[in-house]
C-alpha cells in the first residue's frame, strides 16, 4: 500500500517507517511541520495514500500544563486540518490516529489514591465504554481529535482508527519519559535522585510490543476501521513501586527524593486499560511482561543514554 506518515522521526514513527518499507510498503512520510496547513495539504495530496499514519503531535503531557496554546494548536488544530485534507483522497481505506489513555483524565477512583485509601481492587483497568474526562492540556486536545474523527466517519464515511496508547518504553535517545528517566538516573547518581509524584499508578508497554500493534492495524483496515481501541495492557503499577522494581533490578541503593519536579494541576492517579478489545478484534497482545520489558529498557539505556 501507498502509507503516509506524520511523526516518522518520533519514538513510534522511527520503529514504523523502516518495518513497513520492509514489508514492501510504499512510505511517504510528511515534511511540513503540523501546523504548517498549506504544505501539510499540499505534500498530502502529491502523496495521495491508501493509509494515513497520523503520530506527530506534541507529548509530553507535563509541558502542556504550562505551554497550553502551543499543544492545542499543534495536537488538536494540525489535527483536524490533517483529517480536512484527508477527505479529498478518494482512494483513502484508513486514517489511523495516535490518541492516548490520557484522555481517560480524572476518574473516581483518582481521589481515593490521592488520599491512601485504594484498595487492590480499586485497580481498575479503563476501557473503551469508560467515559473519557481528560485533566491535561495534551488530552483533551487529543481527545478532541478523537471526537473529530468520529464527526467525519457520521457524517462522511471516514475511515478512522484511533488507539488510546498507554506509557511505551525502551528508547534510546530520550530520558524525559519515566522509565528512561528512573534508570537513567539511578545509572549516573549511586546516592540519590530525583523524581515526581509517587503515588500515581501507571501501565506499561514495551515499544516492541506496541509497534506490532500498530503493525495488525495498520495492515488490517478492514478490520479495525470506525473503531477506537485501548492498547493496554492491564499491568498498573504505583510509581514508587515502579522505581523500587528497576532499583532492585540496577542494585541501587540510594535516596529518592520525591515531589521535587514542577507540580501537575489535577494530577492523575491512575491509568490503566485493557487490551480486550484489540485482541478480539485483531488477534494481537503483548508479549512482554513489565518485568522482562524493563530488562530490556535497562540494556537500551546503558548502550545509548549513558
Amino acid at each position: 500500500m501507498n502509507i503516509f506518515v506524520t511523526g516518522a522521526d518520533g519514538f513510534i514513527g522511527s520503529h514504523i517507517v523502516p518495518m513497513l518499507r520492509k514489508q514492501g510498503h510504499h512510505v511517504t512520510v510528511l515534511k511540513a511541520k503540523l501546523e504548517q496547513h498549506k504544505y501539510v495539504k499540499q505534500e498530502l495530496k502529491k502523496a495521495m495514500p491508501d493509509i494515513i499514519v497520523h503520530l506527530a503531535a506534541r507529548t509530553e503531557v507535563e509541558d502542556s500544563f504550562y505551554e497550553q496554546v502551543t499543544f492545542s494548536e499543534i495536537n488538536y488544530v494540525g489535527t483536524v486540518n490533517l483529517i480536512e485534507c484527508a477527505r479529498e483522497i478518494s482512494n483513502l481505506k484508513n486514517f489511523v490516529f495516535a490518541s492516548t489513555m490520557e484522555v481517560y483524565g480524572w476518574q473516581p477512583v483518582s481521589d481515593l489514591i490521592k488520599e491512601g485509601k485504594e484498595t487492590p481492587e480499586d485497580i481498575i483497568a479503563f476501557d473503551e465504554n469508560t467515559p473519557p474526562n481528560p485533566n491535561a492540556p495534551y488530552s483533551v486536545a487529543k481527545y478532541g481529535c478523537e471526537k473529530y474523527l468520529e464527526y467525519a466517519h457520521r457524517s462522511y464515511g471516514f475511515p478512522f482508527t484511533a488507539l488510546r496508547q498507554t506509557n511505551c518504553y525502551g528508547r534510546k535517545d530520550n530520558d524525559f519519559f519515566v522509565t528512561e528517566q528512573i534508570i537513567t538516573q539511578m545509572l549516573k547518581n549511586p546516592k540519590e535522585i530525583n523524581l515526581g509524584y509517587g503515588e500515581p499508578y501507571r501501565n506499561f508497554i514495551f515499544i516492541d510490543d506496541l509497534i506490532k500493534a500498530w503493525d495488525v492495524v495498520i495492515n488490517n483496515p478492514n478490520k479495525v476501521k470506525g473503531e477506537i481501541f485501548c492498547v493496554g495492557p492491564n499491568n498498573a503499577i504505583k510509581i514508587k513501586d515502579y522505581a523500587e522494581m528497576i532499583a532492585k533490578k540496577l542494585n541501587w541503593q540510594g535516596t529518592i527524593n520525591w515531589d521535587t519536579k514542577r507540580e501537575r494541576p489535577g494530577e492523575i492517579y491512575l491509568l490503566n486499560s485493557s487490551n480486550e478489545k484489540l485482541t478480539k478484534a485483531t488477534g494481537w497482545k503483548p508479549k512482554k511482561t513489565l518485568e522482562s520489558g524493563v530488562d530490556l529498557a535497562i540494556n537500551i539505556c546503558k548502550r545509548h543514554l549513558l
